[in-house]
Formats: C-alpha cells, sequence, structure tokens
C-alpha cells in the first residue's frame, strides 16, 4: 500500500447477509485529500461507507492512518474514523453542547462516569466554533431545524478527532449559505495534510467543486477513480445514463 495514503482499501467486498453489494473494490485518499464518490441510487455508495465505518462486515484490507480497521474495537476505530451519517431526528432532549461532547466518547476513560478533562472542552468548543453552533449550545436538539442539527453532528465528528471522516450525503437539509460553510469547514479540516475526507454526494457539481478526487461506482464496482480535472465525461455519462454536461450547463445555464 502507498504510505502517502491515510485512507488504503484493497479488496474490499461486502454487503447484507448473502447478498454482496460492493465487488473487490480497491482505492486510495492521501492525507489532505477530498474524495467524492459518485453513482446513482443503489449502486451501493452508502454500503461502502458502512463498511469502511465497520458498521458492516466487509472482506479485504481497511486501513487508515497506517492501521488496519480489522478487529479494531469501537474506541479504537473511532480514533481513526468517523462517520457523519444522513440527517436523522435526535430522540432525547441533550442540549447542543451535551450532543457534540457525545463524539468524545473514544477519548474517555472506561469508568462508568467518566468526567470531561479540559481537552475534551476544548475539543468540543473548536468543532462548535468550526461549525458555527457555538451559539446554540445551550439549545435542546430537539428544538433544532434540519440544517442546524446536520451542523451539530458535523460539530460531534469535528469532536471525535478522527484522522478520516466519511459523509453521507452532508450537504442535506442545508440552505444555500450553509452548505458553502460546510465544505469549507471541511477543507480547513483537511488544510493540515493529515487528514481526509471521503464523501458520498448526489449533487454533482457540489462534490466536483468540494473533492478532489471522485471515485465513481457502478453496480458496486469502481468504473474510474482519479482527479476531478481529469474526470472521464463518457464515464459520468455512462454512469448517470444521461449527458451530464449538457444537464448542468442547462441548469446553471438559467442564472446566465
Amino acid at each position: 500500500m502507498d504510505k502517502t495514503a491515510m485512507l488504503a482499501v484493497e479488496n474490499l467486498s461486502c454487503g447484507y447477509g448473502k447478498t454482496e453489494v460492493i465487488h473487490d473494490l480497491s482505492f486510495q485518499v492521501k492525507a489532505g485529500e477530498r474524495l467524492c464518490i459518485l453513482g446513482p441510487n443503489g449502486c451501493g455508495k452508502t454500503t461502502l461507507l458502512r463498511a469502511l465505518a465497520g458498521v458492516i462486515p466487509w472482506q479485504g484490507s481497511v486501513e487508515a492512518d497506517g492501521v488496519s480497521q480489522r478487529g479494531l474495537s469501537p474506541k479504537q476505530r473511532a480514533k481513526k474514523i468517523a462517520l457523519m451519517s444522513q440527517f436523522s431526528r435526535a430522540a432525547f432532549d441533550y442540549t447542543v453542547y451535551e450532543a457534540v461532547m457525545l463524539g468524545r466518547y473514544a477519548h474517555r476513560s472506561n469508568s462508568l462516569f467518566p468526567s470531561e478533562t479540559a481537552a475534551d472542552r476544548e475539543a468540543v468548543e473548536d468543532a462548535m466554533r468550526r461549525t458555527g453552533v457555538w451559539e446554540l449550545r445551550e439549545k435542546l436538539v430537539t428544538r433544532l431545524s434540519g440544517g442546524q442539527m446536520q451542523r451539530v453532528f458535523l460539530a460531534r465528528t469535528f469532536a471525535q478527532e478522527p484522522r478520516v471522516i466519511l459523509l453521507d450525503e452532508p450537504a442535506n437539509h442545508l440552505d444555500l449559505r450553509y452548505q458553502a460553510e460546510l465544505l469549507e469547514s471541511l477543507r480547513d479540516w483537511t488544510a493540515d495534510g493529515k487528514r481526509c475526507v471521503a464523501g458520498v454526494f448526489h449533487d454533482i457539481g457540489l462534490a466536483l467543486a468540494f473533492a478532489d478526487t471522485a471515485l465513481l461506482l457502478e453496480e458496486g464496482r469502481e468504473l474510474g477513480c482519479g482527479p476531478v480535472e481529469e474526470l472521464d465525461e463518457k464515464l459520468l455519462n455512462r454512469l448517470y445514463g444521461m449527458d451530464v454536461r449538457s444537464y448542468m450547463r442547462e441548469m446553471y445555464g438559467r442564472w446566465t
């Protein structure tokens, strides 16, 4: 494996029960890179993220920050990889601050009632300020809008301090301003060259504006992978079964 890869995946296969969804997939994301995973509904994008995060079993090899993810405990894995799933309504009356503090579980002691440390509080405040939710810290999460909740989930992910963040439709429920701010937060997060992001996007324009590299997924297999500026237009058209460039031009052309 490439020693510069922050996330290295080789011959990964996974699925549900006897149904294999991802087939012998290999790719790498280097430190500082942002990867977008593109493909139509049902191609296996979310399944891939769930496997990388250890939510479902997988075969093959997954390394994060040079550490094999096979056999790790949830706490050990959480120090390397964080998964920010699609929006779901919180079921408990946590304050925003308490909800973000949950991201620190991997760094807490194994005692029954571990106390917050100065490092915990510093990481949580930094994450909340990065995502613009610090002023909401005393508000109950059950009173938040969908967009606010999505930013709280991102703050909780940052507070976890992983090396790799996996994103499943991160811009869902966000208006245009907060979409831009969220993606800028993620760019800043990878700017130190010691971390990386891999995200699933349905909005192709948003994905290509955010990412350095793109992985095209077709029926659980790689159709193509490489820098976004070298993306093969024919492969993109095949992936979505349409003339993507013409469609995008038509949509954005309405603003000119």
